[in-house]
């Protein structure tokens, strides 16, 4: 009989049931976001609850992610709290009545793992598995050692990365050639052991009973499986936020084919940033624009001999309504004086009312080079800023839009 003012954890049916009841050694739900994964995560724990001498360490790569806002500490607070566990926020930890405890640690660089020697961890979690690197997994898959009673046991998630090495761990439950999870063998056991640096896998663990360590005992295989998910699993998601898909339909395309699709195939490449399909050719720029010129300068002459990168310049535009609509773009290959004499050029035709967004290199040299433009642009409408990331990350929101205009 459940008490009048009981409160019911309760997985949602599918995805998430199956991946909470499996029996597998090692279980990862992975795929699209907003499947509801790290809840699912968070409850794995519980059902040791009571017992006295259980223990379980959930990883992210970084602290800073653990304690991001909605992110697993808070998540784990609205969950924990309701089994009666008493949380210690400088440490991360969460003790219950019983005694059983439940931490949250960081993996951030490769040596952290060695915090963690002569550790006895009856359940490892990994939330965002892809990560972590394989060598961090493996050798906290060595701590995963039990004498409270709990057979020792890994869950983690993860969504799609192509580069990943869990990619190619769990490249039997995927079709290598669309990339998306093969549903039939959702959910279903396969067996692995280790023969020197490689794995030998099974379909069931008799088939790899041949194989012995350095005593000639038999090496006791390993259990795993992978169990997609996607939005549509997670209705208590798409109820509660309905505008979710949006968000998700917004991302660039690869992104959106593995948040969105659960695609573990896709990688950045020619044509996926940026199609020129997507652009439409118009007689006349509409009105009420929005506009700014871009600049990603070099400084080197083309001569006979060489072939250099070119400062390029691209002037483009936003309606109110949120559309693309590029307007001009400009390459030159010369030297420092050509390119100061091509910048001051091009704001005099853009006029005052045009931003010249120039990128600055980090250290003193960029510095120099930021004053040095600006001070040239005097009058006109100069801006730097230090650029972060790889170019093709900082390019994704304008491939998000899709469609562009060109005038």
């Amino acid at each position: 009989m459940v008490a009048e003012n009981a409160v019911i954890i309760r997985p949602q049916a599918g995805p998430q049931m199956d991946f909470l009841a499996s029996k597998a050694d090692i279980a990862i739900y992975g795929g699209a976001a907003g499947g509801g994964k790290t809840w699912a995560l968070l409850v794995q724990p519980l059902r040791h609850k009571d017992n006295k001498d259980f223990g379980c360490t959930f990883f992210r790569r970084t602290t800073v992610q653990i304690r991001n806002e909605g992110g697993l500490w808070d998540e784990s607070a609205r969950l924990y709290r309701l089994a009666g566990a008493t949380p210690k926020g400088s440490s991360l930890d969460w003790s219950f009545p019983s005694g059983a405890a439940i931490g949250f640690g960081h993996l951030q660089h490769e040596d952290t793992i060695y915090d963690y020697q002569g550790a006895q961890i009856a359940l490892l979690c990994f939330d965002e598995l892809t990560h972590f690197s394989a060598k961090q997994f493996w050798y906290m898959l060595s701590r995963n050692r039990s004498t409270c009673g709990v057979p020792p046991y890994v869950r983690a998630t993860c969504n799609p990365d192509a580069d990943s090495w869990v990619a190619e761990f769990i490249a039997w439950w995927i079709d290598q050639e669309t990339g998306f999870p093969i549903a039939e063998r959702a959910g279903v056991l396969r067996w692995f052991v280790r023969v020197n640096d490689g794995l030998i896998w099974a379909d069931q663990p008799q088939d790899l009973a041949t194989f012995v360590d350095p005593d000639g005992q038999p090496i006791p295989p390993k259990s795993v499986t992978f169990i997609p998910t996607k939005l549509s699993d997670n209705l208590a998601l798409t109820a509660a936020d309905p505008g979710y898909i949006a968000n998700l339909m917004a991302l660039p395309l690869v992104q959106r084919e593995r948040l969105l699709g659960g695609n573990w195939k896709i990688r950045e490449a020619a044509g996926l940033l940026f199609n020129r399909d997507w652009v439409t050719i118009i007689d006349e720029p509409p009105p009420n624009l929005e506009i700014i010129r871009g600049w990603d300068f070099a400084a080197t002459e083309k001569t006979a001999t060489n072939d250099p990168d070119a400062t390029s310049s691209t002037k483009i535009g936003r309606t109110p309504n949120g559309r693309i609509v590029v307007l001009d773009n400009t390459n030159i290959m010369q030297g420092p004086a050509g390119v100061e004499r091509h910048l001051l050029a091009m704001a005099r035709r853009d006029g005052i009312g045009v931003m010249q967004s120039m990128p600055q290199d980090p250290g003193a040299a960029g510095k120099s080079q930021a004053a040095a433009y600006t001070k040239l642009l005097v009058g006109f409408y100069p801006k730097s800023s230090v650029e972060s990331g790889s170019k093709v990350t900082r390019f994704q929101p304008f491939s998000a839009h899709g469609t562009c205009q060109r005038h």
